[in-house]
């Protein structure tokens, strides 16, 4: 049973979301927040395996980056779910690199909240198809910046030429993939009979040759890495 507890400072949003995993019996709400200050005097004394914070709180609340500070030093842990009706790139990647496991926008179905939960809760990140997308097209070159080095101004790159560029090697490519799909580094290690060390090396290497920093960049490139 995964312990779910959420922050959200709109009375409608929290039912909704409540009413939504009530009907599961692998999730429980077993508790629900205005205030950030009430979620932390509860984590004080309780816990939760999942919290779903709010980006945005109300007047006189802490901001969301600083929220997701507080909550992942002082409870390391509990997993944080952001969710915000701001879900731009750099909003995510902020989140994310402040300490959120996993980001899910407001706009997305709430039918794969409950997916979004069950992976951010056994440690592996997670951000929405849809909202990787979106990260992915923030993240391409504006076409009309001149670019240096380019072999031909009137022939564009294809997505199958440019995986080629990435020289990433089978192993690397294999835990890439696993990771996208779900899985820890741990989980990894034990499907291919490595080490977690090994796999943890494997996928460092793979982020320096790709050019990513963080797990939000790697869920950015995930339609580049499906087709190489």
């Amino acid at each position: 049973m995964i312990r779910v507890v959420i922050l959200d400072d709109h009375a409608v949003v929290q039912h909704g979301i409540s009413s939504y995993l009530k009907e599961r019996t692998d999730i429980a709400v077993v508790a629900s927040f205005a205030k950030s200050r009430d979620l932390i005097c509860w984590l004080e004394t309780n816990h939760a395996d999942v919290v779903l914070l709010d980006y945005t709180l109300g007047p006189g609340e802490i901001d969301g980056l600083n929220l997701v500070k507080l909550v992942s030093t002082r409870f390391p842990d509990c997993r944080i779910l952001m969710t915000s009706s701001s879900d731009t790139a750099a909003t995510v990647n902020m989140t994310m690199r402040a300490g959120a496991l996993g980001f899910f926008g407001k706009s997305e179905n709430l039918s794969e909240l409950a997916h979004a939960i069950f992976v951010v809760a056994k440690g592996s990140p997670y951000i929405s198809p849809e909202l990787s997308g979106k990260l992915m097209s923030s993240a391409m070159p504006d076409p009309r910046v001149e670019q240096k080095n380019v072999s031909s101004e009137s022939a564009p790159v294809s997505d199958s030429n440019l995986s080629e560029d990435l020289r990433l090697s089978p192993r690397e490519h294999e835990v890439l993939r696993c990771y996208l799909a779900g899985m820890s580094v741990s989980d990894i290690a034990a499907k291919f009979s490595r080490s977690s060390k090994t796999i943890s090396t494997q996928k460092q290497a793979a982020f320096r040759k790709l050019g990513i920093r963080s797990d939000a960049e790697l869920f950015a490139s995930r339609k580049l890495l499906e087709k190489s």
